[in-house]
């Protein structure tokens, strides 16, 4: 039985930071009901710019059902509010003072159905001189600080690749949730659950300032190595990422990559005899270990150091990333049925559990289950689901 089997949840998320908490729920079982508008559906699908249903839509919400209905009017807040007590989350992160020109806030909710676990994410809180300023992921990583610690240490600081401003919330959004589900089941009380963006994402911040004496000093940017063996390394071809990291952090690994790359002559040069040496003359170490790496493909050094017990790894691309045999053995690469797209190849979730099996599939089309889930919520005919069709509430 899938873990979170039986929870319920009304997501009225868009774009990544709430499509990521509310996938990752679906992912452990949890019935996942995305609330769209009709004929334009999260901004994310892309139809605004004339896309139909983008890539990046398609990996934010696999394990979903879609019904669209338009909030704006009357009767579709109304019929919201209707289906809310069939649900024990509802989850939205819209910009600020949309929720409150809906008049969908958790008063509101509450009043309707007071066990409802309502979830909201913001780019800064709904408090705070910030709280009012619109977000998105960078905003919130460069308010966080993580643009400060990302770049060479004499360079400016740099956007960092990951969007974990999002992501990254979503995620602990999802930890939330599952915490407040777990407490109501004892006590049978729903709450109210906010996140900031902002807030979140200092937790990934924690190991570069613990070292700056509670805010008293500025974390350091050191580009992309901490000295000659924690460095990345040219590789055979030299392409674009055509390279290895290498993290010797240790005595014992400095000595590991030594005999890995047969290069025991290493270990007795009294230029790299101790980490201080070895960093006095990181420049002519680094040369001799990149004239062994650019020997080899990134793969070929990744086996051999590996194998010898030094933490490393090939800077896998997007292209690696989806044909690596590692990822395909562990049965990590998935390929799922998307109704209109055909066969799409897609990455799935890390979490293993040995008692919950939840398939991975593809995102909703837009209100592909608009019938079927208001008739099953609120016992309406074939001629009320009709009826709401033609007066444009429901599409």
């Amino acid at each position: 039985m899938p873990a979170l089997d039986g929870m319920r949840i009304l997501d009225m998320t868009q774009y990544e930071a709430g499509t990521s908490c509310t996938q990752a729920l679906a992912w452990f079982g949890a019935d996942v009901v995305k609330v769209e508008r009709p004929g334009i559906g999260d901004p994310g699908r892309g139809r605004a710019r004339g896309q139909d249903d983008s890539d990046y839509f398609l990996v934010w919400n696999s394990n979903k059902r879609s019904i669209a209905v338009d909030l704006e009017k009357p009767a579709g807040r109304e019929l919201l509010l209707q289906m809310l007590p069939h649900y024990d989350v509802f989850v939205e992160n819209y910009g600020p003072g949309v929720i409150e020109k809906l008049d969908l806030g958790y008063d509101v909710m509450k009043a309707v159905h007071p066990e409802i676990i309502y979830a909201r994410l913001k780019g800064f809180g709904t408090s705070g001189p910030y709280a009012d300023y619109k977000c998105f992921d960078m905003v919130a990583q460069a308010a966080a600080g993580a643009f400060s610690i990302t770049g060479e240490a004499d360079g400016p600081p740099m956007r960092p690749g990951p969007t974990t401003g999002d992501a990254g919330t979503g995620v602990q959004l999802a930890l939330a949730i599952t915490a407040a589900y777990a407490q109501k089941m004892r006590t049978g009380v729903g709450q109210l659950i906010e996140i900031s963006m902002q807030e979140a994402m200092t937790y990934y911040l924690r190991t570069a300032i613990a070292g700056t004496q509670g805010g008293k000093k500025v974390a350091a940017r050191s580009g992309n190595g901490m000295g000659p063996i924690v460095n990345i390394y040219p590789c055979d071809p030299h392409g674009p990422n055509d390279y290895i990291y290498i993290m010797a952090v240790t005595p014992r690994m400095w000595e590991s990559l030594c005999h890995a790359m047969e290069r025991p002559d290493l270990l007795q040069d009294e230029r790299f005899s101790g980490g201080a040496e070895r960093y006095a003359n990181r420049e002519a170490l680094k040369q001799e270990i990149a004239g062994w790496t650019s020997q080899r493909t990134k793969q070929e050094a990744m086996r051999i150091l590996g194998a010898g017990g030094v933490p490393a790894s090939a800077v896998l691309d997007s292209v690696d990333l989806f044909s690596d045999p590692h990822l395909h053995e562990r049965g990590f690469i998935h390929s799922v049925e998307h109704e209109t797209r055909g066969t799409l190849t897609m990455l799935g979730w890390p979490a293993r559990l040995s008692e919950s099996e939840v398939p991975l599939k593809a995102a909703p089309l837009l209100g592909k289950h608009s019938d079927e889930v208001i008739a099953a919520d609120l016992a309406l005919s074939e001629q009320e689901i009709a009826a709401l069709h033609d007066e444009g509430i429901i599409g």
